[in-house]
């Protein structure tokens, strides 16, 4: 299992004394220099230099504003990968002795892979217990309310930095939609109707990436939430994957794909989004995240983009990208003042106001500057009766939430029937999970 083979080697790195930090170089760039500047690694998912989304195109200035305030004390070298990749990277650097000083992590079990991995405590993991930091000048109650750390909290300590909060919504063309007669569906039968009216008028109704298997997944963790499928019953037995909720939802599934886009099998999540923004589909189903992307790819684009809450459904996947620190850096005071940059009010305005995604801190912005989809989301997020997280950010371990993905593609090729899904999910928690 993926975890078991990280702890080990983490705690064989560690016990060696391979995180060198800034006490030497480690191969990614940490180090001090001959003039006493403090190096540190970030390491991130997406190419900076190559990039056009918004949040990414965000980070950077921040990067290269910290680096510009801290010229001749401290220096963050950037380590980036693509978004597929970016974990199987992660843990080579990790199992080479070369852990980044600091790294992006998406909550849940993936974000638990590096804080306790294979159950050890939080102390003997890989990150840095941020609790000092966070009561020190006042920094935590800058952040909206102490609910926004309820992902990063293990043992009653934080363990990572929130950097914004996203929600999974359907993003339209109302202009699509207005051709067509369509309208904003408000359960799955309508959803169903409305991709049928898309259709005859001509244009592709929904763009989706089946390549990338967690964006399938969104879809599928949606439709498990309509049917009340309860992950936490699952997760300790007194609930079955085989009492037909799972099921339905596959059925669901395969209903709703008749209306995907003829390459979904292949397409990336990448592709998938700018068959959006490029008008070639009329509805994409992702996080609200890709309004970043979405803008700045296609600025002109924005004004003809709604967004609605999956349809059908009372709660919301929402998550939050959060910042972790090696807990071995030599350079602790370089990585929390870098992390103050990612949430200073510089950063906070601009995830609002250009990147369109929801603060964590409690900085004033302008609503007016900001995306027209982030006061959709905003809405969306008010009408909401609660969130959850991802299905495969949601489940025991992350091997799990890998199987309940493939699963899912395995429904949409046809190669698995709903019903085997069911019987293949119930076998898995009995062997893994319970």
């Amino acid at each position: 299992m993926k975890r078991k083979i990280l702890a080990t080697t983490l705690s064989a790195f560690m016990a060696a004394s391979l995180l060198t930090g800034c006490g030497g170089s480690n191969g990614s760039g940490s180090g001090t220099t001959a003039d006493g500047v403090q190096e540190i690694t970030w390491m991130f998912w997406d190419d900076l230099d190559a990039t056009q989304d918004l949040i990414s195109l965000g980070y950077k200035e921040t990067i290269e504003r910290f680096n510009k305030d801290y010229e001749g004390q401290y220096h963050v070298n950037v380590v980036t990968t693509n978004l597929e990749e970016y974990y199987t990277k992660l843990n080579a650097e990790i199992q080479g002795g070369n852990a980044p000083d600091v790294f992006i992590c998406s909550p849940g079990p993936q974000l638990s892979d590096y804080v306790i991995p294979d159950g050890v405590a939080p102390a003997d993991g890989l990150c840095m217990n941020l609790d000092d930091a966070l009561a020190t000048d006042g920094w935590k109650n800058t952040f909206t309310s102490d609910a926004v750390f309820t992902q990063q909290t293990y043992d009653g300590s934080v363990y990572a930095i929130p950097l914004n909060t996203a929600a999974a919504c359907c993003f339209y063309n109302t202009e699509m939609f207005e051709d067509a007669g369509a309208k904003v569906p408000t359960n799955f039968d309508e959803l169903l109707d409305a991709c049928d009216k898309l259709e005859a008028k001509g244009y592709t109704p929904i763009t989706i990436s089946a390549g990338t298997s967690w964006c399938l997944s969104m879809v599928a963790g949606y439709l498990c939430e309509e049917e009340g499928v309860d992950l936490a019953a699952l997760a300790d037995g007194s609930a079955s994957w085989e009492d037909g909720k799972l099921e339905k939802a596959c059925e669901n599934l395969l209903k709703l794909s008749k209306y995907f886009q003829p390459t979904a099998q292949g397409d990336t999540n990448d592709v998938a989004t700018a068959n959006f923004y490029n008008e070639e589909a009329a509805i994409l189903i992702q996080g609200s995240w890709a309004i970043g992307q979405i803008n700045g790819e296609n600025p002109d684009f924005e004004s003809k983009c709604g967004v609605f809450q999956f349809p059908g459904c009372q709660r919301l996947i929402a998550k939050s990208d959060s910042l972790c620190v090696s807990k071995d850096t030599k350079c602790p005071e370089a990585c929390i003042a870098l992390l103050k940059y990612f949430t200073d009010d510089t950063a906070q305005k601009y995830t609002a106001e250009v990147g369109g995604k929801i603060p964590v801190t409690s900085v004033e912005y302008d609503a007016s500057k900001a995306p027209a989809q982030l006061s959709y989301v905003m809405d969306v997020f008010a009408n909401a009766k609660g969130t959850f997280g991802f299905y495969n950010e949601s489940m025991p371990t992350t091997e799990t939430g890998a199987h309940f993905d493939d699963l899912m593609v395995s429904v949409f090729l046809g190669d698995t029937t709903p019903a085997e899904a069911a019987k293949d999910m119930e076998e898995y928690y009995n062997e893994n999970c319970r």
